[in-house]
């Protein structure tokens, strides 16, 4: 395989969509936590207890999924600026660092999803009854 300069930069607009859905994710889960919170604060259900620990372990899921996507992001600059000062090798080695942290950053999310349909089904089983 040849590496050169274009091959750190094939991450950069998949990174950049990757940071752009997991802060879209941020907003949605930080929204629905005020919402809860206005709720059992209403009501005191128990239920909607349970929906913001829920939140409160996928806000720091979430959390961890960002910052592994912004160090796979920082290590791809590196490496494009090892490649430019001709250190193929280290280039290499910072590249596939790069690319363990956006897997990384990966399995977080799908873990945050896994956890994000729990939620769900606490909603739905909240009114099972009524269907």
């Amino acid at each position: 395989m040849d590496f050169n300069l274009s091959t750190p930069t094939v991450l950069f607009s998949a990174i950049s969509l990757l940071m752009l859905a997991y802060t879209n994710r941020f907003l949605a889960v930080a929204s629905l936590i005020r919402q809860h919170i206005q709720i059992y604060e209403e009501k005191k259900d128990e239920n909607i207890l349970k929906q913001i620990q829920n939140f409160k372990i996928r806000l720091s899921i979430i959390k961890y999924t960002q910052i592994f996507g912004v160090v796979s992001f920082s290590l791809c600059v590196v490496s494009m600026f090892l490649i430019f000062l001709s250190k193929i090798v280290p280039a290499e080695i910072v590249f596939a660092l790069s690319l363990i942290s956006l897997f990384i950053s990966l399995l977080l999310s799908l873990q945050e999803i896994l956890l994000s349909i729990g939620a769900l089904n606490l909603e739905m089983n909240r009114i099972k009854d009524k269907i």
